[in-house]
């Protein structure tokens, strides 16, 4: 009975152990009398975005577009992508369903297929570990293609006839 007891003890002492939070003092390097201050970083900042809006400026309609964003896993384990999500049925997010390793990079690629004439701003938004989340955008003008053809080149026929 003492041996499971024992054994029961270091045990509790062990999940005890591993459950508590690093403690941190503050940032001015100064003790201030007080108990330290905790700090922890927050969860979203294991995802960094190298840039996080995109402006196509200006785009020929019905010419679709694409961007590449880039994100980094700052933390200390995996990142997992677990949905990117786009505002509309115009914009179109592809990324790899893979776990990224820590001090890694992936990309999302977002396209753009710019039917609408005019001013457009998209938001993109990554979910990540479970409960994360964080948003890119991309944006630009689209311009109107002129009806029609081009009209015809006087001068081109010209030079056609001409010998030389």
């Amino acid at each position: 009975m003492r041996k499971i007891s024992l054994t029961f003890l270091a045990f509790a002492l062990f999940l005890g152990l591993n459950a508590q939070q690093p403690v941190h003092s503050s940032n001015d390097g100064h003790n201030h009398g007080s108990a330290p201050a905790v700090t922890t970083t927050p969860a979203d900042d294991v995802l960094n975005l190298k840039e996080a809006e995109y402006d196509f400026s200006s785009i020929q309609q019905g010419k679709p577009v694409y961007h590449i964003f880039e994100i980094v896993n700052t933390g200390k384990i995996a990142l997992k992508l677990d949905d990117v999500h786009a505002s509309c049925g115009c914009t179109t997010p592809e990324w790899s369903r893979e776990p990224i390793a820590p001090g890694a990079t992936a990309k999302i690629k977002v396209g753009y297929n710019a039917a609408a004439e005019g001013f457009f701003e998209k938001s993109i938004t990554i979910t990540y570990n479970s409960n994360q989340s964080k948003q890119i955008k991309i944006k630009g003008n689209v311009w109107k293609v002129p009806d029609g053809s081009a009209p015809a080149n006087a001068s081109v026929d010209f030079l056609k006839k001409q010998t030389f």
